[in-house]
């Protein structure tokens, strides 16, 4: 039965794949008269002429396709991975100072220059992607300059872990945010998060030293500060010294996270580390799966300590569900993660996958209805969640395309 299970997810997540998410990023995401990609769409497709050009957006193209590439070499996917690495190299990157702006206009000039360590954490993990794909050695070399920017800017030195944001010249800024809904603390379970996954993938691409000692710090901050064992979760803000600042609950990073650490510990390869990531992995999952799973099989967005506070199901945390749930059932040989995998794919294919306009819905309501006001390209919303999802469901289930 669970054999028939993941033989039908492995076929439909390979259809998803091959004949809705890269056919729409292929056929409308590149900006024919500015260069690079477009800043936003609608929801109807109709593209946002003076949308900005975000950092996150472009590194999250420049990762995508040149992971695609990896997966099965085509001229298609590594002309986009070229394109987005040389509009990133060309336009987002700051000569001057080192590392990349954070917001370009649509024509590509520099409107928000701050330093966002979430924003060069994508940057590192998109440069040694590419670089794997492509065998570019000027794109290792830019993520390894970029690595030894972020350790010796951001890193803190009294408190193990990183620091939210800078302006230009690498001195400290004074809002500290991602993003408007965020708090204004010194440091993120997020950003830390996206750090954990880019050092990995630099780690498999320059096997250093002080690379691995590096990944061996954030999984240590992972294990020791930002899981909380009373909740099974993340927590989500932090002052420097790692003093939590909410009991908000994030179920779609606690998935994530869930797998992304496993990730992380497997390419450390240090034995002492692992039962304890491990055992991490396994709480997390299971309280995303008791408490941000809807009936339906959608995760939700958000909850507290005591309750869910935001029903809403977004794009990004039904594909992190899928590969949390399978990597969960792969530690722990349980046949409920594998149904909360499928339910979860379900619920994709049924409520977030657009079958008019194409690609996934930015987020849907508790009861299934699309966000109007939410576009289908944006500076958050790019192919990567979706797309690997797609090739770690394939990965996972004994597949090849």
């Amino acid at each position: 039965m669970n054999d028939t299970k993941l033989k039908d997810l492995r076929a439909s997540a390979a259809r998803e794949l091959h004949g809705n998410i890269i056919p729409f990023w292929l056929k409308y995401s590149m900006d024919h008269k500015h260069g690079g990609f477009i800043g936003g769409m609608s929801p109807q497709g109709v593209i946002r002429d003076s949308a900005p050009k975000g950092l996150i957006l472009n590194s999250r193209i420049l990762w995508s396709f040149s992971a695609l590439h990896l997966h099965d070499p085509r001229p298609e996917y590594l002309n986009m991975a070229k394109r987005a690495f040389e509009y990133l190299t060309l336009k987002f990157q700051d000569h001057q100072y080192g590392g990349y702006y954070w917001m370009l206009s649509c024509p590509g000039e520099p409107v928000d220059v701050k330093k966002k360590i979430y924003g060069q954490a994508f940057m590192v993990y998109a440069l040694s992607e590419y670089a794997r794909a492509s065998g570019d050695g000027m794109a290792l070399d830019l993520a390894k300059k970029l690595y030894r920017i972020i350790e010796k800017k951001a890193r803190d030195t009294r408190y193990p872990g990183y620091l939210e944001s800078y302006n230009r010249d690498w001195t400290l800024a004074e809002d500290y945010r991602l993003s408007d809904k965020d708090m204004d603390e010194k440091k993120s379970m997020n950003t830390h998060l996206h750090l954990l996954e880019a050092y990995t993938n630099l780690h498999r691409v320059w096997p250093n030293e002080k690379v691995k000692k590096s990944l061996k710090m954030l999984i240590q901050v992972f294990l020791n500060h930002i899981y909380h064992s009373g909740s099974r979760s993340f927590g989500l803000f932090f002052d420097e010294k790692w003093d939590l600042k909410t009991d908000h609950v994030s179920f779609g990073h606690d998935i994530e996270g869930s797998w992304l650490l496993v990730e992380a510990a497997d390419e450390l390869g240090d034995p002492d580390i692992m039962p304890g990531v491990r055992e991490q992995a396994l709480c997390l999952a299971g309280a995303a799966r008791r408490r941000g799973l809807d009936r339906d099989g959608g995760m939700l967005y958000e909850g507290d300590s005591r309750k869910v506070i935001d029903g809403d199901k977004h794009w990004w945390p039904q594909a992190e569900a899928v590969v949390g749930f399978l990597n969960a059932w792969q530690l722990s040989g349980d046949p409920q993660y594998i149904d909360a995998a499928c339910g979860c794919w379900q619920f994709i294919e049924k409520y977030m996958v657009d079958r008019k306009y194409g690609e996934w819905f930015y987020s849907v309501s508790r009861k299934g209805k699309p966000d109007p006001s939410k576009d289908k390209i944006c500076k958050w919303k790019g192919p990567y969640h979706n797309v690997r999802a797609c090739l770690e469901i394939i990965r996972r289930t004994g597949g090849s395309g």
